[in-house]
């Protein structure tokens, strides 16, 4: 068998030998080589005039490089005629995103060139402060995406802004982790009224806590600078009056109002380590009572409780005996505050309020004299942990930002009082239908 299969084999080999060069296959390495009359690259210069065009391009060059000494010379001997850019070295290593900063211009600056377009994410953009915030964000020209889970936030209060190229919203609740590219972070995302964060006290403090983690690891990862609203409620039931950024309070860390306190206390620890440890650029802001358009109806708070239950002809319902006092600012010196911190160079805590004190007694009066001087007072026992005192000391917001409020309460009030009224109109008239 084996000497079969060796013979087969050999008759194979001499078959393959046999077969004439003409009937084997058409590949053959030496057949492709071509005939070398002149080197490959001179014949390829040849080739489809090339040669020609080159010698156009160099004798294009030639030229503008001597025509151009003589057009300079014939330009204006002013230097100041024309907008001209000063470049350093190391400037021109800089990324394009820091173009503005890092460029001097001389001159007049050319139409169309101003601030770069910042690309900006406000967490609770469609919440009373965030939706503000926003129109403030959109009117100077920047890109702005909104993330709002829409537990306390409205899609009405942005409805406005839907048909605008440069406004995004996105349904995103922040304890899950998001992946964007932007310039700045306004992390607002929180319930700030004790109906709501009593209601769902475990959701506020992952809110606080694990929302606050994934927008500072978006800004790490992005290089974003990180804007914290945190709030007046850090300062607990204070032992100090009025209350400065240096003071630590006195808050309770197991009781019904904790789960916002010491959420808040935790998040600005939470900055602070990403700033020291992550070198994010960090901003910190402590909001006090604000009050305007778009408040929740019913949310608790009390200048909103009192426009809604005069206008509804209800009873103003004061709880404890009416003593304890508040600072009121109107909406948009807060949003003029948030943004004057972000585009400043301090990290903070800055207090943010108006000084203005009242008692919740003189507010009653302040919103009866503006809605129905006939509304009565109904007092009701006092809620938990609830501060006695409340003023901000904003010397060092008017120091280092250059910040102060412009609004009193009895300009600002009327304002929020409309949009109330408008509001409680349409609701009581949608419940007619039904």
């Amino acid at each position: 068998m084996m000497k079969q299969l060796h013979k087969a084999s050999s008759n194979h080999h001499r078959r393959d030998e046999e077969i004439p060069t003409s009937q084997s296959s058409s590949y053959s390495p030496k057949t492709l080589k071509p005939t070398r009359s002149l080197p490959r690259s001179i014949n390829y210069l040849f080739r489809e005039q090339r040669l020609l065009f080159i010698i156009i391009g160099i004798l294009i060059g030639s030229t503008f490089f001597i025509l151009q000494p003589t057009l300079s010379r014939l330009g204006p001997s002013d230097p100041h005629s024309y907008p001209s850019l000063s470049f350093t070295r190391n400037s021109l290593d800089s990324s394009s995103s820091n173009f503005f900063r890092k460029h001097s211009f001389s001159g007049r600056v050319p139409a169309g060139i101003g601030r770069r377009r910042l690309r900006i994410v406000v967490t609770g953009g469609a919440g009373f402060v965030g939706s503000h915030l926003v129109d403030k964000l959109i009117s100077r020209g920047d890109e702005v995406i909104v993330i709002d889970n829409f537990f306390t936030g409205r899609k009405e209060n942005l409805v406005h802004l839907f048909g605008n190229s440069r406004f995004e919203l996105i349904r995103h609740d922040v304890v899950e982790p998001i992946l964007l590219e932007v310039d700045q972070i306004y992390h607002l995302a929180c319930p700030a009224s004790p109906v709501h964060y009593k209601y769902n006290p475990v959701k506020t403090i992952k809110t606080n806590v694990m929302g606050t983690l994934n927008m500072l690891g978006l800004a790490k990862r992005v290089g974003a600078r990180f804007l914290l609203t945190s709030t007046s409620e850090v300062y607990g039931d204070p032992l100090e009056h009025p209350q400065k950024e240096t003071y630590w309070g006195n808050v309770n860390p197991i009781g019904e109002r904790s789960c916002y306190d010491e959420g808040k206390r935790t998040a600005e620890t939470l900055a602070m380590d990403y700033h020291r440890g992550a070198s994010v650029e960090v901003r910190i802001a402590r909001i006090f009572n604000t009050y305007g358009p778009r408040m929740c109806l019913d949310d608790g708070r009390v200048v909103s409780n009192f426009v809604a239950q005069a206008i509804r002809k209800q009873p103003l319902t004061v709880y404890g005996d009416g003593k304890q006092t508040r600072s009121f600012q109107y909406v948009s010196d807060l949003v003029d505050g948030l943004v004057a911190l972000m585009e400043g160079e301090h990290v903070g805590p800055f207090n943010l309020g108006n000084p203005g004190e009242f008692t919740m007694l003189e507010l009653a009066e302040v919103v009866k004299a503006t809605i129905d001087s006939s509304a009565t007072i109904e007092f009701r026992p006092n809620t938990a942990d609830d501060p006695h005192k409340r003023k901000p000391d904003i010397s060092k917001a008017k120091e280092l930002l250059n910040w102060q409020p412009k609004i009193s309460l009895r300009d600002g009030l009327p304002l929020m009082v409309n949009d109330f009224r408008n509001r409680i109109l349409n609701e009581d008239e949608g419940k007619g239908l039904i």
